[in-house]
């Protein structure tokens, strides 16, 4: 699929530095204090905080009287990644407040699972599409990615009873059959999936002004993953990778590349351009429309353009809107999967 006008880059490059340099710094440069810290009363975490400072006792104090925040979230990997942390912390040194913390995470990431088998982004004070079934930024995936952990028996969670291992066991089966429902048709095909869906009836739907109804180029990925982590799967489950990666074998996005090019007349310095190559490696839009599967950018005024150049600056460089995010899932994940489950068709 070939781009009809210019595109930009940058925020990719940005996204890929700072998970390089939280790879680089490691797991342990996480503080279990911190972390048990900003533990809210309903068992959930808040998101974007530092989770490698020290806290002052004043700061310690202050977190104390905000424990009723209703602000605990999956989203940005809030929440499934404190638990981590803390049973890791447990596992260590066996501190029994660490081992609270880590239970009263699960409960209310079990208690906050929907009817339909998914998750919203925040719970249980969640207010418009926050209150929605929410892949974005591989929320869920990350959710049902750490109850597996447990329910096949993780070391790091060999803590917990077997009655808390089944209870995430059973609910990945739920979440598993809620991606498999969220799966969009189209013309009787299966593709990829939106990075919301209704949590009643599992349309795509919207979310932020700019975040319209739509097939995901980027959330889709990390759903297919994970349904690649499934030991003997289905038959839904393997027609579900198989539709999605030949819906992103058909929605690459081919003969351009992204560049970020400094523009001081900018109030950040830069600006996303793109630019025609034709031996630039495939790209895949975040947003594809959902009747013609062409590539879709927005302001925050909500109108879909066909280009990036047509949205404004301040969308154009503050979101990922295009980027390689199938490349590795092509070129490496699915055959190995394909050779792990050769019978699987």
């Amino acid at each position: 699929m070939r781009l009809p006008i210019a595109i930009p880059s940058g925020l990719w490059a940005v996204l890929l530095l700072v998970g390089f340099m939280t790879g680089a710094r490691g797991k342990d440069v996480h503080r279990p204090e911190t972390v048990l810290a900003y533990q809210r009363d309903c068992g959930g975490w808040p998101k974007n905080y530092d989770r490698t400072r020290e806290l002052s006792i004043a700061e310690r104090e202050t977190l104390k009287r905000e424990r009723l925040t209703p602000d605990a979230t999956i989203d940005n990997g809030a929440t499934y990644t404190e638990i981590q942390i803390l049973a890791q912390a447990f596992t260590r040194g066996g501190d029994q407040r660490f081992r609270r913390a880590v239970q009263a995470g699960i409960t209310y990431l079990l208690a906050g699972q929907l009817p339909s088998g998914g998750w919203p982004q925040r719970f249980p004070k969640g207010r418009g599409y926050a209150t929605q079934i929410t892949f974005n930024d591989n929320a869920m995936v990350g959710v049902l990615r750490l109850l597996k952990r447990i329910a096949d028996g993780d070391a790091t969670f060999t803590f917990l009873s077997g009655r808390v291992r089944e209870r995430c066991g059973k609910a990945v089966q739920r979440g598993v059959s809620c991606i498999l429902r969220c799966q969009v048709p189209v013309d009787g095909k299966l593709t990829a999936w939106c990075a919301q869906h209704d949590r009643e009836t599992f349309l795509p739907c919207r979310a932020r002004s700019y975040e319209l109804p739509s097939l995901s180029g980027s959330e889709s990925v990390g759903i297919v993953r994970f349904l690649m982590e499934l030991e003997d799967p289905s038959p839904g489950v393997v027609l579900a990778i198989e539709s999605a990666v030949s819906w992103f074998e058909k929605s690459k996005v081919t003969g351009i590349r992204l560049e970020k090019r400094i523009d001081r007349k900018r109030a950040n310095g830069f600006d996303h351009v793109v630019v025609k190559d034709t031996k630039a490696p495939p790209l895949w839009a975040r947003f594809y429309d959902l009747k013609s599967n062409q590539p879709f950018f927005c302001g925050r005024d909500g109108i879909a353009r066909r280009s990036l150049a047509e949205i404004p600056h301040e969308r154009r460089t503050g979101y990922s809107w295009l980027g390689p995010y199938a490349r590795e899932l092509l070129t490496e994940d699915f055959p190995s999967w394909r050779q792990r489950n050769p019978g699987k068709r």
